[in-house]
C-alpha cells in the first residue's frame, strides 16, 4: 500500500512490516535534531518545556505531528527509535530543574541520534545504550528454554544453547570479525555467526558429527554473506596457526570453548575425545592442550569463554568446573567474569522430575540446575 502522503501511516507495507509502532517511532532524524536545536537556543526553562511537551505528545500520539518530525520520505534520513526509550529522554528534559540542564540534556540527546560510539571490541552503540536491553551484564543467567529458531534445533545429545554464543558474540566481537569454537559438535556457535554477520571457525574430531553440523549450519541464512569453516581434527594436536593459513585467516577475536564435562556424557569410543579420559587429571591434560592451541590463534586483549558444568561421582560432588578454571589460570590468563547459567531441563532427566527430586532427599544432595560460564581475556605478560 502506498499513499500521496509520506506522513507516519503513508509508506510502503514491506517498510511496514520491520515496524513494531507500538514500541517503536521512526523519526524524520534531520527535522528531529532541527527542531530540538532550537529548542536548545531557547532561554528560558519554561519555553523549553512547552516545547518539549509538543514532542511529547507527537510522540505519544503521532497524529498530531504539527512540526513534521514524524514524517517520512521514502527516501529521506530516518531513525527508528525505542518509544518508551525516546518519552524518557523527552521527559528527563521537560522535568529538569534548571536551564542548563535541561539544554544539557537535549545536546545528549542529539549526540544519541547523529553520533555512534562503540568500543574496539564490539558494535554496540554506548551512544543508544539503553536500547541494548536484551544484552545480559548480570552474572547470573536464567534462560527457561533454547532458542530453537532458524537452524537451530536440540538433536544433539549435550550441544548448548544458542542464547550463550550470542550474548558473547555481540558484546565482543564486531560484524565481519572471526570466531573460533575447538568443540564445535553440531554446530550451534557457526549457526549463530552466521545470524550475527561474524565470521566462524569451528573443529570437530568426529566425522560424522561434521556431517551434521554441516547440515545444519547450511540450513542458516547466510544474510551478511560471511564464512564458515569446519576443519575435521583432533583440537589437542591441531596448529591451529597453521590451519587458519590454509584458510587465509590470519588470526581469530573470540574463542568459545565448550568441552564435554568429562564422562558425564560419552561422545564417541575415540580415545583422544575428551568425554573418554580415564581420569579428572587426563581430562585437565587434554583441555589445557586445546586452551594453548586455540589461545595461540586469538589476537592479544580479546576475549574467550567457557562453558563447563561439574559432575557427581559415587556420591560426591566434584567440581569440575572450578579445576577447569584453575588450568586456564595456571596458564597467565585474566578471569573477567564467573556467569552462573541455570538449566531447567536436561535430556537426561527429561520427565524424570519427581524421581530426581526423590533421589535427592534419599541421597542427601542437591541436583544440578546450573552450569558455569568463565569469561577471559588475553592480555600481555
Amino acid at each position: 500500500m502506498k499513499s500521496d502522503n509520506n506522513t507516519l501511516f503513508g509508506f510502503i507495507d514491506d517498510y511496514d512490516n520491520k515496524i513494531d509502532w507500538k514500541k517503536d517511532s521512526i523519526i524524520n532524524k534531520c527535522k528531529f535534531i532541527e527542531v530540538l536545536s532550537i529548542i536548545e537556543e531557547l532561554d528560558e526553562k519554561n519555553s523549553i518545556k512547552q516545547e518539549i511537551q509538543k514532542i511529547l505528545e507527537i510522540i505519544k500520539e503521532p497524529r498530531k505531528d504539527n512540526f513534521g518530525i514524524l514524517n517520512i520520505s521514502l527516501n529521506g534520513d530516518t531513525l527508528k527509535v525505542r518509544k518508551e526509550l525516546l518519552i524518557e529522554d523527552l521527559t528527563q528534559i521537560f522535568e529538569a530543574q534548571t536551564l542548563e540542564r535541561a539544554k544539557y540534556y537535549i545536546s545528549r540527546l542529539k549526540k544519541s541520534l547523529t553520533e555512534v560510539k562503540t568500543s574496539k571490541i564490539n558494535d554496540i552503540n554506548l551512544n543508544r545504550w539503553k536500547e541494548y536491553d536484551d544484552i545480559i551484564t548480570d552474572s547470573l543467567w536464567i534462560l527457561d528454554k533454547r532458542d530453537s529458531s532458524g537452524a537451530h534445533n536440540a538433536g544433539y545429545w549435550g550441544n548448548f544453547i544458542p542464547q550463550i554464543p550470542n550474548q558473547f558474540l555481540r558484546r565482543y566481537t564486531k560484524q565481519g570479525e572471526w570466531v573460533l569454537d575447538p568443540f564445535l559438535g553440531s554446530g550451534t556457535t557457526l549457526i549463530e555467526c552466521k545470524r550475527l554477520g561474524r565470521n566462524g571457525v569451528g573443529v570437530e574430531l568426529q566425522s560424522e558429527v561434521v556431517e551434521i553440523a554441516n547440515k545444519n549450519i547450511s540450513a542458516e541464512e547466510n544474510i551478511y554473506n560471511v564464512r564458515t569453516e569446519i576443519i575435521n581434527a583432533d583440537s589437542t594436536e591441531l596448529n591451529l596457526k597453521l590451519e587458519l593459513e590454509k584458510l587465509n585467516i590470519k588470526s581469530v577475536q573470540f574463542l568459545i570453548l565448550h568441552p564435554p564435562y568429562w564422562d558425564i556424557i560419552k561422545f564417541s569410543e575415540n580415545k583422544r575425545d575428551l568425554s573418554n579420559a580415564r581420569s579428572v587429571q587426563e581430562f585437565l591434560n587434554l583441555f589445557g592442550k586445546v586452551v594453548d592451541n586455540a589461545c595461540e590463534v586469538l589476537d592479544n586483549g580479546r576475549y574467550f569463554a567457557v562453558v563447563i558444568g561439574d559432575k557427581y561421582s559415587q556420591g560426591e560432588w566434584i567440581p569440575l568446573a572450578f579445576f577447569t578454571m584453575n588450568e586456564i589460570l595456571k596458564r597467565g590468563y585474566v578471569l573477567k567474569s564467573t556467569i552462573i547459567k541455570n538449566f531447567e531441563e536436561t535430556k537426561g532427566k527429561m520427565n524424570q522430575k519427581e524421581l530426581w527430586r526423590y533421589r535427592a532427599l534419599v541421597g542427601g544432595f542437591y541436583i544440578f540446575k546450573h552450569e558455569y560460564i568463565f569469561l577471559f581475556k588475553k592480555v600481555k605478560k
